[in-house]
C-alpha cells in the first residue's frame, strides 16, 4: 500500500512532468506558429505600404522613382529581397541583399524556414498593375527554443505568453484593419481628387480652345472679308476702271499677307514655326535694330541700351529674335501711350537648379539674356498670369491681336529658352528673354543684304515643280515662268522621277514635302541616286515633316515656307542655284 501510495505521487509527478513537458512543447509550438504568422503579417503590411507608395511610379513606368521608394529598405539588416514585378510577373526593379539573387519572374509561395515572405498587389484604377515581393530574415528556431530551457519557467510563463501573444495578435489585427480602412479611404480620396483634377483640366482646356478658336475665327473672318470683298470689287471694276481694280487687288494682297502673318504667329506660339537658327551676338543685334526701333516707336519714346561686355553668344533664328524684340518694344510703347523711357539691356545669366525647380520646363545652365523694360503703368498679377495666352489683350478693340507676347513665348520656348515678366502696378514692366549660351564656332553669321533688283532666271535654267495641290502647283509654275525660268511640273513623286530620268537638263527640283505617295525628302533621295548633283528646294506649310524636326529646319536642306511671295521665291531660287 505504501509502495502504491508512493507510486501515486511519483505517477502524479511524472504525469505532471509529462504534462508540463507537453504543455511546454505545446506552448513552444504555438508560440513558434504565432511568431511566424506575425512575421508573415508584418512582411505583408510592409509590402502593402510599399505597394501604395510606388503605385504612381509603376503606373507611369518610372523606374527611377520606384528605386527611390524601395531604397530605404536596403538599410534594414533583416531584409533579404525587395522587388517590384509588373502585372505579367516580370521583374521591374529591386534589390537582393546578403548574397540573395533576384528572380526574373515572380517567385512562388515556397520560402526557406529561416525567412518570412510578404506579397502585395500594386493597384491603380481598380486594376492590378504589379506586385511587391519581400523576403525578410526571422529569428532562428534554436534561439527561440533557448528561451524555454527551464520547464518550470516555461510552465509558469506559458499562460502569460499565450495571453500576451493573444493580446498582441488582437492588437495587430486591429492595426491591420485600421491600416486597411485608412488605405482604402486614401485610395478613394486620391481617386476623387484625380477625377476632380481631370475635370478641371478639361474645363480649362475647353476654355483655352474656345478662346483660341474664337480669336482665330474673328481675325481670319476680318481678313477674308478684305480679300473676298476687294477681289469682288476688282472683278467688277476691271474693265471700267483698271486703276481702282489694281487698288482693290492691293487691298486683297494686304489682307492675305495679314492672314499669313497671323498663321506665322500662331505657329510661333504653338512652337511649330520652322526655325533656321544661327550663332547670334545679341549686342550686335540690338545695336543694328536701334534705328528701326527709333523709327517704329516714335520720338516720344527715349531708348536706352545697356550692353554687357563679354556677352555670351546664343543660337537662334535671327529673324524671329528681331521680331520678338520688336514686339516687346511696341508693347512697351503702347503701355506708355507713346511717351516714356524704354531700356534694352543684355547680360549673362546663370539659372541654377533651385530656379529651374521652381519654373516648369526650365533647364539649369548658362543663358544670354535680353531685358526690355519700361517706366509705364505696370501690370497687376492677374494680367501677368494670362499675358502669354493667345488672343488675350488689355488693349481696346482694334488696338491689338493679343498674339504678340504669345508669339514671343512660343519662339523662346521652341529655341530652348525661358521668358519671364516682372511688373508692379505703377512701377513699370520688365520682360526677360533667356536664350541658351552657344558654345559652337566663333563665327557669327551676318545677315546678307538683299539685292535691290529681283533675281531672274537665266537662259537654259529648267526647274521641275512637284506639288500635289493643283492650284498651288499652278501658282508656283506661273511665278517661276514670270521670273524667266523654264518649268516642268509633276503632281506627284512617281511622275517627277520619270521626268528626272528622261530630262537631264533639269537644273533644280522644287518640291512640296507632304505628298500622298512619297514625301518630298524621299523623292529628293531617289532623284539624287540618279542625279547626285541635283539641287533641291523644299517647301511646306506643315512643320512636322521630313525636313523640319522639333521646329528646326534640317541643316543640310534648302527650304522656303508656305505661303511665299514671288520676290521671296525669286531670291531663294537664285540662292540655291548659285550655292
Amino acid at each position: 500500500m505504501i509502495e502504491r501510495s508512493q507510486r501515486v505521487p511519483q505517477f502524479a509527478a511524472a504525469l505532471m512532468a509529462v504534462f508540463l513537458l507537453l504543455l511546454g512543447v505545446i506552448v513552444v509550438t504555438q508560440a513558434d506558429r504565432v511568431y511566424r504568422s506575425e512575421q508573415a503579417q508584418r512582411a505583408d503590411i510592409r509590402a502593402q505600404v510599399l505597394a501604395a507608395s510606388v503605385t504612381a511610379a509603376v503606373d507611369f513606368s518610372d523606374l527611377e522613382a520606384a528605386r527611390e521608394a524601395i531604397a530605404p529598405f536596403r538599410v534594414d539588416p533583416a531584409t533579404r529581397v525587395i522587388a517590384i514585378y509588373d502585372q505579367s510577373g516580370r521583374l521591374l526593379t529591386g534589390y537582393g541583399l546578403h548574397g540573395e539573387k533576384l528572380s526574373p519572374r515572380l517567385p512562388g509561395t515556397a520560402v526557406p524556414s529561416t525567412m518570412s515572405r510578404g506579397v502585395a498587389p500594386v493597384v491603380s484604377g481598380g486594376k492590378r498593375i504589379g506586385t511587391i515581393y519581400l523576403l525578410t530574415d526571422i529569428e532562428p528556431l534554436s534561439r527561440r527554443l533557448s528561451r524555454y530551457a527551464l520547464i518550470s519557467v516555461l510552465a509558469v510563463m506559458a499562460a502569460l505568453i499565450v495571453l500576451i501573444l493573444g493580446v498582441a495578435q488582437a492588437a495587430l489585427r486591429r492595426a491591420n484593419a485600421e491600416l486597411q480602412d485608412t488605405n482604402a479611404e486614401l485610395i478613394q480620396q486620391m481617386a476623387q481628387r484625380e477625377k476632380a483634377e481631370n475635370e478641371l483640366r478639361q474645363v480649362q482646356k475647353m476654355e483655352s480652345i474656345g478662346q483660341l478658336t474664337g480669336g482665330i475665327a474673328h481675325d481670319f473672318n476680318n481678313m477674308l472679308a478684305i480679300v473676298i470683298g476687294s477681289l469682288d470689287i476688282a472683278e467688277r471694276r476691271f474693265a471700267s476702271n483698271p486703276e481702282r481694280a489694281r487698288t482693290a487687288i492691293a487691298h486683297a494682297l494686304e489682307g492675305a499677307n495679314r492672314a499669313a502673318s497671323l498663321t506665322k504667329r500662331l505657329l510661333a506660339f504653338a512652337r511649330r514655326s520652322p526655325l533656321q537658327p544661327q550663332p547670334i551676338d545679341p549686342n550686335q543685334m540690338v545695336s543694328n535694330m536701334s534705328e528701326l526701333l527709333r523709327r517704329t516707336l516714335g520720338e516720344g519714346i527715349s531708348i536706352q541700351t545697356v550692353l554687357a561686355g563679354g556677352l555670351w553668344r546664343t543660337h537662334a533664328d535671327p529673324g524671329q529674335l528681331e521680331n520678338a524684340i520688336l514686339n516687346l518694344c511696341v508693347n512697351a510703347r503702347d503701355a506708355m501711350e507713346g511717351n516714356g523711357r524704354l531700356t534694352i539691356e543684355t547680360l549673362n545669366a546663370h539659372l541654377d537648379d533651385d530656379y529651374a525647380a521652381r519654373h516648369i520646363g526650365v533647364a539649369a545652365g548658362q543663358y544670354s539674356a535680353i531685358v526690355i523694360s519700361d517706366n509705364g503703368p505696370g501690370m497687376p498679377a492677374d494680367v501677368i498670369e494670362r499675358a502669354f495666352e493667345p488672343f488675350f489683350t488689355t488693349k481696346s478693340v482694334g488696338k491689338g491681336t493679343g498674339l504678340g507676347l504669345a508669339q514671343v513665348y512660343g519662339f523662346v520656348r521652341q529655341s530652348g529658352g525661358h521668358v519671364r515678366i516682372y511688373s508692379e502696378v505703377g512701377q513699370g514692366t520688365a520682360v526677360k528673354i533667356y536664350l541658351p549660351r552657344y558654345f559652337g564656332p566663333a563665327e557669327v553669321a551676318a545677315a546678307a543684304e538683299a539685292p535691290a533688283e529681283l533675281p531672274r532666271g537665266r537662259p537654259g535654267e529648267l526647274i521641275l515643280v512637284v506639288e500635289d495641290e493643283d492650284q498651288v502647283r499652278r501658282m508656283s509654275v506661273d511665278a517661276l515662268q514670270e521670273l524667266g525660268y523654264d518649268v516642268l511640273e509633276a503632281p506627284g513623286g512617281e511622275d517627277a522621277l520619270a521626268l528626272v530620268q528622261t530630262r537631264p537638263d533639269i537644273r533644280l527640283l522644287f518640291t512640296d514635302v507632304v505628298m500622298p505617295d512619297i514625301n518630298g525628302r524621299q523623292l529628293a533621295d531617289k532623284a539624287r541616286t540618279l542625279r547626285p548633283e541635283l539641287p533641291v528646294l523644299y517647301t511646306t506649310g506643315y512643320t512636322r515633316n521630313a525636313v523640319v524636326h522639333n521646329g528646326v529646319v534640317d541643316s543640310d536642306v534648302f527650304f522656303i515656307p508656305k505661303p511665299f511671295t514671288v520676290e521671296q521665291l525669286a531670291r531663294k531660287m537664285r540662292a540655291v542655284l548659285d550655292a
